[in-house]
């Protein structure tokens, strides 16, 4: 059966929803980026996004991917040869890994199980034996969108204040910020990475570092080669309103409007509803007798949910049933989970009944596929929604 009327059900991890609101935002037309308009644009979306990081200082804002947002994050505060400390804590994680090998960093990398965050314990004992500091920073994927875990950062700072070590905290936050409470200047990060097709409701196409004064700091020191990423002619430009180069007008235009988005429903309701909605569907996992990929339960994602099926059954399979007979995209297994879990996203433009039309597409989907499950596991969502 194919599905042709009704919307398309997006339920992966992104790129989301975009609301109807950023769509005719986006659709305004383009004026002039040198003009006085396109400044008064710029510094009004400057000046609020920064409580969204929950951050007073520069957050710099590239016509890029959240990948490119990575590499600004790197190149802008390191130097070839610098050593970095990170954490296998899934697919995202190891790209980012690659990349900054591939930059000339020494990456000193903590296994894992794809099933966890990054162990605090584990930063303050490699920190702690680093005692001549050659480690320059600490890379952290704050929600990995691979495993639908999500890292303690608050502790993973004390970590570093315990150990005494200088080394930066770079955080990539591509699928929690706008979603999952994140604290960029409480929690002692130095740079906070991120992206717009996620919690921020638009389409891909804008990266984001947020920027301490120690990281600036640092920025006075890097040497890996760097120009479009160089934060120097940014913010500099940024001060006036303007871009060192042609700047993606029609994404700020619509990012105006998913501020706006966020601020009329509140960051504090966003976050509660992002968890409401996690914990229905983990409801939904565990009332049809499978199994949540993330193995904490303080490190439960409210973006995503990974659920793992039994060996001897095809993630892929499920996923194609769901999309020819209910129009319905759920997110792939990545890396070594490819075809062993499949991934719920319930972030961004998303209310009750979305998330309940979504879960009681992926139970129908399941039994299609022959996946024995108990179908009382759509009741236990409700039940958490209806409380």
């Amino acid at each position: 059966m194919s599905a042709s009327s009704g919307r398309h059900f997006l339920q992966i991890p992104g790129p989301t929803n975009v609301p109807d609101r950023v769509l005719r935002a986006l659709a305004q037309p383009t004026i002039d980026h040198r003009g006085p308009d396109f400044a008064e644009l710029a510094l009004d979306v400057l000046r609020r996004v920064e409580p969204v990081f929950g951050t007073s200082g520069p957050v710099v804002i590239y016509p890029s991917s959240g990948t490119g947002a990575w590499e600004a994050a790197l190149v802008n505060t390191l130097s070839p040869g610098d050593r970095v400390l990170a954490f296998e804590t899934g697919h995202f994680a190891t790209l980012w890994r690659d990349m900054a090998e591939g930059l000339g960093l020494v990456v000193d990398f903590v296994p894992g199980d794809w099933r966890h965050g990054v162990d605090p314990a584990v930063v303050a004992e490699r920190l702690a034996a680093d005692e001549q500091h050659r480690i320059a920073a600490v890379m952290v994927v704050h929600n990995e969108t691979s495993t639908g875990v999500t890292s303690r950062v608050p502790e993973i700072r004390a970590a570093i204040d315990e150990a005494g070590h200088p080394a930066l905290l770079l955080v990539d936050t591509i699928s929690s910020l706008g979603s999952i409470d994140y604290r960029h200047d409480e929690w002692g990060v130095d740079v906070t990475v991120s992206c717009s097709q996620k919690g921020l409701m638009l389409p891909p196409g804008l990266g984001f570092n947020a920027i301490s004064a120690k990281a600036l700091a640092a920025a006075e020191r890097a040497r890996l080669p760097k120009s479009y990423w160089n934060w120097a002619p940014f913010l500099e430009a940024n001060e006036r309103g303007f871009y060192p180069y042609t700047p993606p007008t029609n994404l700020l235009y619509g990012l105006r409007e998913a501020l706006s988005l966020l601020e009329s429903e509140g960051l504090p309701a966003v976050f509660a509803r992002h968890d409401r909605h996690a914990a229905a569907t983990r409801a939904a996992v565990r009332g049809w007798g499978l199994e949540v990929l993330c193995a904490d339960e303080r490190e439960h994602s409210s973006s995503l949910t990974a659920v793992l099926l039994p060996e001897e059954h095809d993630a892929n399979k499920v996923r194609q049933i769901i999309l020819d007979r209910f129009d319905m995209s759920l997110g792939a297994g990545l890396g070594k989970l490819t075809g062993r879990v499949f991934r719920i996203g319930h972030l961004g433009d998303l209310n009750d009944l979305t998330l309940a039309g979504t879960l009681a597409g992926v139970q129908m989907g399941l039994e299609l596929a022959g996946v024995p499950v108990d179908p009382s596991g759509l009741r236990a969502a409700l039940d958490v929604l209806r409380g």
